[in-house]
């Protein structure tokens, strides 16, 4: 089936979690119904090998293999962005083998190289993009120091469909969208709290770790923003903020720890997170989430 990726980037990019077994080794299977729902109820395109799927505790192997068994169940269903990263070597085998996996596009991880440049950062957004095959690409940025000409000229290295915004910094968002080519969608990469701040300055869509256990509120949040409805919004986020500020502690340490959580109390174990991610929550956290899911009783409607 053929998909509008433009128009399913402005929607919700739903970024999985990477479940491990018993013995801490990766096991799709485990994704399968978290997905199923997660699409049924409308999730505009899922997300493999992104920071809440923990990247970068992945194996570039494991990376590979969770690509390819996730596009066999999403099963074209929905456009699948595959993320790929660390060094170029690595990025470009896994770009390969997201688009020989039927990947839509390529979510490039901004290169945690400590000598990164804005000109060396063009040159490994090309040679990715070029393993691939030429599939689309969507740029994640969790750092906006380069500025809106140096993101400019990252737009501008070829088949550059969209920016994923990961920085709390509207202002610069409206500049960097001012200084880019009018075609890139601009999609809110810090969740659903930040949302309606990023839609407010020209962001369109935004990415969810919330779709893996409650997809029916992230669709209903992207809903209410598609409408223009801020009130409702903010109403609809106000309910779920208190699992958005588990994830934030520890310098954002418990970001996956406290999806991983919130799945195991609804009875999805997909296992712990692997360090230097914090596992197990503290007391608090637990205490916390277990009244979240409580509730707004989410161990129902997952049922």
């Amino acid at each position: 089936m053929a998909h509008d990726l433009e128009k399913a980037l402005t929607g919700i990019s739903g970024i999985l979690v990477t479940p491990y077994d018993a013995a801490g080794d990766i096991a799709p299977g485990k994704l399968a119904p978290i997905l199923d729902r997660a699409l049924g109820v409308g999730m505009h395109i899922p997300v493999m090998n992104g920071n809440t799927g923990e990247f970068y505790a992945l194996t570039t192997d494991e990376a590979c293999t969770m690509v390819r068994e996730v596009a066999d169940m999403v099963a074209g269903r929905a456009p699948l962005l595959a993320g790929v990263g660390r060094g170029l070597r690595d990025a470009c085998r896994l770009a390969r083998a997201s688009a020989d996996a039927g990947a839509a596009a390529l979510m490039i991880h901004q290169p945690p190289d400590p000598f990164v440049s804005p000109r060396g950062t063009i040159d490994y957004i090309k040679a990715v993009r070029d393993a691939s095959g030429g599939l689309p690409v969507m740029l994640y940025l969790r750092n906006d120091a380069m500025g809106p000409d140096g993101i400019a000229r990252l737009c501008e290295a070829g088949g550059v469909k969209g920016v994923k915004w990961a920085t709390p910094n509207p202002l610069k968002l409206a500049a960097a969208i001012a200084a880019c080519p009018d075609q890139i969608v601009w999609v809110g990469g810090l969740a659903e709290v930040w949302a309606p701040p990023l839609y407010a300055v020209g962001a369109r869509g935004f990415t969810s770790g919330l779709i893996n256990v409650w997809p029916e509120r992230s669709m209903a949040i992207h809903a209410a923003l598609d409408a223009g409805d801020y009130p409702k919004a903010n109403h609809l986020i106000a309910d779920m903020r208190a699992f958005e500020d588990i994830r934030a502690e520890e310098f954002n340490g418990t970001n996956v720890t406290g999806v991983k959580a919130a799945l195991m109390a609804i009875g999805h174990d997909c296992g712990p997170t692997r360090p230097p991610s914090a596992w197990p929550l503290t007391d608090r956290q637990r205490a916390a989430l277990e009244d979240f899911v409580a509730r707004n009783r989410l161990k129902e409607i997952a049922t």
